[in-house]
């Protein structure tokens, strides 16, 4: 079959191109992130900007099911995503006589919406309902395998720290696997398959999500941790710095969004989709038996957390470093050029530069879709203070508390930072 599947790069749109490619399907990706450009039949596309059904015609021709793994968080646009844009597509496909499409929704959102997140995946759901189409809605609950983004990346982060914090007013979770859900998509992409169907996919087992941590946790080969319970102000906290993230343009999975989502939880009944599709989802615990941690799990737990702290701590050192070298540092700054025999004015603007350079710099390494400038603005800017450093002040190499021997440190931190900026 020719396939057109729109949010081609997220975790399940890509592990679907792969069972699908294997499978001998011929995939076209759509997705608004670049990353998979090189790829001929990679097309970025915004699906909240295409509202426009003239606009998804071209992308139909000849294609026989349409998947729709499209999905928007906090701080995106939800509406534009869930509502707009996917319904501009199912309109071009009634036009154009593809009859399959498959949507990817959200458990709970046809029963309670919580959140903008909830309501417009119902408010999707609805308009690809209302079209003449062979239309599957998918609900899945916390989707877990060996990839991780989002929810079930969250669970390896927590599952890695010393201490679990445990959040106030959370309900159970039935993770459901990967696996498990594209082989739901592979049946409705028979002939013959049902349609017209929406359809929970749930795990067999409700747990609470400190207890799902906690089988993360045994899984890496770590002694179980202490379960600390939050109190509604700290956990409070932790959702608003979430959605400061978001703001600064950085994914996770925690925010305000998160917080009124696992009120509700993510629970379903399995039966109806097992007895649809013969397909037994597998329990979690099961699940992660079958394919024992490897090392690179275990580094991505441990780093998952460290993360945000790498990045909120070198930008905020960089800007720092700007604002004291304009204020108490000045000079100190300014002895030090003219020691290396700058002249006045000379030493006072190679100053006044080089802070404004550090704030600009910090600032971009904590703004997300500038945080790739901002690090390697900051390694060469680095590595340059080392040789202007040398090249005038050469006894600052033997300073005690070692000015010249602690940008190396930083330039390693600095890789660090560059090595796990990407997040899918």
């Amino acid at each position: 079959m020719r396939i057109l599947l729109v949010g081609a790069t997220g975790l399940i749109g890509s592990a679907i191109h792969a069972r699908l490619s294997a499978e001998g399907h011929d995939c076209i990706l759509v997705s608004r992130h670049p990353a998979a450009a090189h790829d001929p039949r990679h097309i970025t596309l915004d699906v909240a900007r295409t509202t426009d059904a003239s606009k998804w015609k071209g992308l139909l021709a000849g294609v026989d099911a349409v998947i729709n793994a499209a999905g928007a968080l906090q701080g995106q646009d939800m509406q534009g995503v869930h509502v707009a844009g996917s319904a501009a597509l199912y309109a071009a496909c009634e036009t154009a006589g593809v009859r399959r499409v498959i949507l990817f929704s959200a458990i709970g959102s046809n029963v309670d919406a919580l959140s903008d997140f909830s309501r417009t995946k119902r408010e999707g759901e609805a308009a690809l309902m209302a079209r003449e189409l062979d239309w599957v809605v998918l609900r899945p609950s916390v989707v877990v395998g060996r990839p991780a983004y989002g929810g079930s990346a969250l669970l390896r982060g927590l599952a890695a720290l010393p201490v679990l914090p445990v959040m106030p007013d959370t309900a159970a979770i039935q993770p459901v696997h990967l696996d498990d859900v594209i082989e739901t998509v592979l049946f409705f992409l028979q002939p013959g398959a049902p349609s017209r169907v929406a359809v929970d996919l749930a795990g067999p087992r409700r747990i609470a999500f400190s207890d799902a941590v906690a089988l993360f946790r045994a899984w890496l080969r770590w002694r179980p941790a202490y379960r600390l319970q939050l109190p509604r102000w700290a956990a409070s906290i932790a959702y608003r710095a979430g959605d400061v993230a978001q703001m600064l343009g950085w994914p996770t999975p925690i925010n305000t969004t998160a917080q009124a989502e696992m009120r509700r939880g993510a629970t379903g009944d399995p039966e109806p989709w097992r007895r649809l599709t013969g397909t037994p989802p597998r329990d979690l615990e099961a699940a992660l038996a079958r394919e024992p941690a490897s090392v690179q799990e275990r580094w991505f737990a441990r780093l998952y957390a460290l993360k945000p702290l790498i990045f909120g701590v070198f930008g905020a050192f960089w800007i720092a470093t700007g604002i004291i070298s304009l204020s108490a540092g000045w000079n100190i700054g300014m002895s030090l050029l003219l020691e290396g025999g700058l002249q006045g004015n000379v030493a006072a603007l190679t100053v006044t530069a080089g802070a404004l350079a550090d704030i600009v710099i910090g600032i971009a390494i904590l703004w997300r879709p500038l945080s790739r400038y901002g690090l390697w603005a900051a390694l060469i800017i680095s590595m340059t203070y080392a040789v202007i450093g040398t090249a005038l002040v050469p006894r600052l190499w033997a300073d005690p508390l070692g000015p010249m021997l602690k940008i190396w440190p930083v330039i390693m931190l600095n890789l660090v930072a560059m090595a796990i900026r990407e997040d899918r």
